[in-house]
């Protein structure tokens, strides 16, 4: 699938397709007109690392009526000065108790999607409907949780680069954004010793681990250590090469017939011996393109993120607020919102896997790893097969673990299972964006996750 770029009205606004693995059937990146008065983009890098941390967080503090009575602050963290790469953040302290409530950061997949599809279609505290109005979420993360939203990797949403130094490989997603998260630490140091959190979906199956090895492999030499306390990674690409038995799966839901079946295992015996030839351009052909092209022409679902789904029920009201009414107030300045290169740039990436760093995390931190029941582009048995090929030590106590029913005030919430510090947990009647679908639920798991209850 290619990156498609639709000039629907050459006056107002151009339109740029992305999702999981670069599909055009997730997120539309719409861009608009920019007006004359909006600043400049906010960089504190400079003056957090001249110790002005006061002023940094005045300079940041975001100030617009229409987000009232929530508080937020927002700006850019420069990650990289070589390249100029800057980390566009938007950070809301905790509605409850900031001074003992965990901290979160969210990461959105793609590669390519913005951090701002979770605030705004999944778990943060705005909605914005037509007319710009702004109404608050009722099952909003921030409610008893510092939340804060990152666009990774450089290039992505409002986040940027001057000199191209855009992502290639996980390393580079990592290290960019620990650098970041060392300044938001510095820039926010009351939060230091608070819980935190690292949690994404879809293509942060890949980010998540990237951040939380890079924070495991410096935390002990470092002279600000990061007190993360765990992971959680929602219908997440992690380890490709066992996650793409599409052909058996889609088939036994009556999706596909035969003959597409075997199709799509021929094309999966192609994607696994481009992969030992470590060819990943031509794996990443078959496992990101013409697997799920085939897969939707031939079923024609409307969206293989939730196979019942038949309409497009997200909004894209949020998109023309943030660009046309708030940039000024979001520090964002005449910075424009896309996905630049990224895609092209962790093209081959997307074969390949980050399963071994979630072995050695998984040897440090509870590692919560939840899917929506209805995906079909990151399936739950093929998230179950990477988990039942996954070296850690609890690996053969998860072979045969007992699976427990989650129950919540609705009923049958989802079922889950646990081994050392893993949890593998199905949500019920929720497709690949388990917050859009399941908002209630989404919010449980994340709040008994971050606090180390158990689900019943």
């Amino acid at each position: 699938m290619k990156i498609f770029i639709f000039l629907l009205n050459l006056a107002l606004y151009a339109t740029q397709i992305i999702g999981g693995y670069n599909s055009d059937r997730l997120f539309k990146y719409r861009k608009f007109p920019i007006s004359d008065d909006v600043g400049d983009p906010l960089i504190l890098t400079p003056l957090i690392e001249a110790g002005q941390i006061e002023e940094a967080q005045n300079e940041s503090k975001v100030e617009f009526e229409s987000f009232d009575p929530i508080v937020s602050y927002s700006g850019y963290f420069t990650v990289d000065k070589l390249f100029e790469n800057n980390l566009f953040f938007w950070f809301f302290p905790s509605e409850d108790n900031v001074a003992s409530d965990p901290v979160v950061l969210w990461l959105q997949g793609g590669p390519g999607s913005p951090s701002e599809y979770g605030l705004f279609e999944e778990h943060g505290p705005f909605i914005v409907s037509e007319n710009d109005t702004v109404s608050l979420r009722e099952y909003r993360w921030t409610r008893n949780q510092s939340v804060l939203y990152l666009d990774n990797p450089v290039g992505t949403g409002f986040s940027f680069s001057n000199k191209a130094g855009y992502a290639s490989n996980q390393t580079k997603v990592g290290q960019d954004l620990y650098n970041g998260l060392i300044q938001f630490f510095t820039l926010f140091p009351q939060l230091q010793n608070n819980d935190f959190f690292i949690v994404g979906e879809s293509y942060a199956g890949k980010y998540v681990p990237a951040v939380s090895y890079t924070i495991l492999q410096n935390n002990p030499s470092a002279s600000l250590k990061i007190n993360l306390k765990g992971l959680a990674i929602g219908n997440g690409l992690t380890d490709p090469i066992n996650q793409a038995d599409y052909a058996d799966y889609v088939y036994q839901l009556g999706l596909v017939d035969a003959n597409t079946r075997d199709t799509l295992l021929s094309y999966k015996a192609l994607f696994e011996k481009y992969v030992a030839e470590e060819d990943w351009t031509s794996a990443t052909e078959y496992f990101g393109d013409k697997i799920i092209d085939l897969i939707s022409e031939a079923s024609e679902v409307y969206s293989v993120y939730n196979y019942l789904q038949d309409s497009d029920e997200s909004s894209s009201d949020w998109q023309s607020f943030i660009q046309q009414n708030a940039r000024k107030a979001l520090h964002i300045g005449n910075t424009e919102f896309g996905n630049g290169p990224v895609y092209e740039y962790l093209y081959d990436d997307i074969s390949k896997s980050v399963a071994p760093w979630v072995s050695e995390l998984l040897s440090n931190y509870p590692v919560l790893i939840y899917s929506g029941q209805v995906d079909i582009i990151v399936a739950y048995p093929m998230t179950v097969n990477y988990l039942q090929n996954l070296n850690f030590s609890a690996a053969e106590e998860y072979k045969t673990a007992e699976r427990n029913i989650w129950i919540d005030s609705k009923g049958v919430a989802g079922y889950y299972k646990t081994a050392g510090n893993l949890t593998e947990l199905l949500v019920r009647n929720a497709g690949h964006m388990v917050p859009t679908d399941q908002p209630e639920r989404a919010y449980s798991l994340i709040y008994k996750f971050t606090r180390s209850l158990p689900f019943n």
